[in-house]
């Protein structure tokens, strides 16, 4: 089971969900679609980022600083009255470094597959990304990962896919390239979340899933 499923089925994640909702006025399926099928793409993006020395060395001092998670120790506090402004700002300067010039495309497969227009995705990932990036530097003071070479296997194991890895990276790498549409989200999401089989359920079924239908 991957780490990300543990946190999205957990009661933390569906605490993590609602207060998405709540703070972006969209509905709780709806965030819970986005939220789903964006934490695999944005752990890709940053996997293929930390494939360099430069980009792993990034990554490992922001884990090392501002997102130790300790955000996920007082969510209440997170989101009660309204996620402050510098979270959010916080928040598009993640996605822009993470998914640099890939932003557009995969902000506009997700509006595609989720059926909220763009701006309303955007404003979901805002809040998503310091939470995500929040759980990395959990995780990774966890696995006591103290190497750059050790983030990027942190990543792989957080994303799931076991022998399938190899191919759904390279999924996430095409759908930010721009190469194909929302539909191939179905695949990555299927490989992280419902194990590869998505024929017969797909996001449908992992999200029936999460809400314990």
């Amino acid at each position: 089971m991957s780490g990300i499923l543990d946190l999205l089925n957990s009661d933390l994640g569906k605490q993590i969900i609602g207060g998405i909702s709540q703070e972006t006025n969209q509905p709780a399926d709806k965030t819970a679609s986005v939220v789903t099928m964006a934490m695999p793409i944005l752990l890709g993006a940053m996997k293929r980022n930390a494939s360099n020395e430069g980009g792993a060395a990034n990554l490992m001092n922001a884990l090392n600083s501002k997102h130790d998670g300790s955000i996920l120790d007082n969510l209440g506090g997170f989101f009660g009255g309204g996620v402050n402004e510098d979270v959010k700002q916080d928040g598009l300067g993640i996605l822009g470094h993470v998914l640099g010039g890939s932003q557009n495309n995969a902000v506009h497969a997700l509006s595609q597959k989720s059926g909220l227009d763009t701006n309303s995705v955007m404003q979901i990932l805002q809040v998503a990304a310091p939470i995500l990036l929040g759980y990395l530097g959990k995780q990774k003071q966890q696995k006591n990962v103290n190497s750059e070479s050790g983030i990027g296997d942190l990543l792989g194991g957080l994303m799931g896919g076991g022998d399938h890895q190899p191919k759904q990276q390279s999924m996430i790498e095409s759908l930010l390239d721009g190469n194909n549409d929302g539909s191939v989200i179905d695949d990555i999401a299927g490989m992280v979340l419902g194990g590869g089989n998505t024929k017969k359920g797909g996001l449908g079924g992992i999200l029936g899933g999460f809400f314990g239908k």
